[in-house]
């Protein structure tokens, strides 16, 4: 009988992220627990973190937005400590994530602004763009649509090499600006 080695949490990892590309989350959520619990054991907190964050958008993408917002749990703080700035963000933003498929709406906007301040600092405009939409959708979802028009085009600017459906919508949106400078 033969008895197999362990994976390490580098390998756990990525198998979480081949069973993701996949689209096999139930395999991929248990691969980011695993290697998790490694990274935990090792006392790697950071990887840890990661691999929470991992997990969280594994389950957010299985339709589980409390498992998705449990995962996620302290690791923004986990980032803002060890100052890294780019993850602090994603955490937040997963997080926020989370929330708004729960319905907290408020909070969800605060968490992505704040992930929006954060990506702007480091020079992340392609994710900072991202965010911007996110909020956007959120404020549409909320009826506060002039607000929402002014996130996605801010959002919009951002992106450096927008898609023929992002050319149109900032065409569009550019309709109620002129409509209100007249």
């Amino acid at each position: 009988m033969t008895q197999e080695t362990p994976l390490t949490p580098a390998q756990l990892t990525q198998e979480g992220k081949t069973a993701y590309e996949r689209e096999e989350y139930e395999a991929a959520a248990r691969a980011f627990e695993a290697a998790e619990r490694g990274f935990a054991a090792l006392g790697d907190a950071l990887n840890a973190a990661e691999m929470a964050n991992n997990r969280s958008v594994t389950l957010l993408q299985m339709g589980n937005a409390q498992a998705s917002l449990d995962a996620v749990g302290n690791t923004p703080e986990v980032f803002a400590q060890a100052k890294d700035t780019r993850r602090h963000a994603m955490a937040l933003g997963n997080k926020a994530a989370a929330l708004a498929e729960l319905g907290q709406r408020e909070e969800a906007e605060k968490l992505y602004w704040e992930c929006a301040r954060l990506l702007n600092e480091i020079g992340e405009t392609a994710l900072r763009a991202s965010v911007l939409q996110a909020i956007s959708r959120l404020q549409m979802r909320s009826g506060r649509v002039m607000e929402a028009v002014a996130s996605m085009q801010s959002g919009l600017e951002q992106v450096e090499k927008p898609s023929w459906i992002q050319k149109m919508l900032k065409k569009l949106l550019q309709i109620p600006n002129r409509m209100l400078n007249r």
